[in-house]
């Protein structure tokens, strides 16, 4: 059974560009996804890098992020999933030096 992560690492920045392309303040995206506003803001400005499952689902929802979307995680965490997302599939894995 797959379980998902304790927390989730989220890119600051992806998070702030896309409520901005939404044309939500802080203060109005944080309210919608029940977390503080300096909490967003930390989350922003990577001074926080990682939430956990709910908050990440409530931000997700809130910024109109699909679920197999991974604009709002960090880059390597989302290159993770991709990997582990690959596997699953039974894809093959490429050789290195190939």
């Amino acid at each position: 059974m797959h379980r998902p992560p304790a927390t989730f690492q989220v890119d600051g920045t992806a998070i702030r560009t896309r409520r901005m392309a939404l044309g939500m303040t802080q203060d109005d995206c944080a309210a919608r996804a029940a977390i503080s506003r300096p909490y967003l803001s930390q989350l922003e400005t990577g001074h926080r890098d990682s939430v956990r499952p709910p908050t990440y689902l409530r931000l997700r929802t809130v910024l109109d992020v699909p679920d197999d979307d991974d604009r709002l995680l960090a880059p390597a965490t989302a290159a993770a999933r991709e990997e582990t997302h690959a596997r699953r599939e039974g894809s093959p894995q490429q050789e290195e030096g190939l």
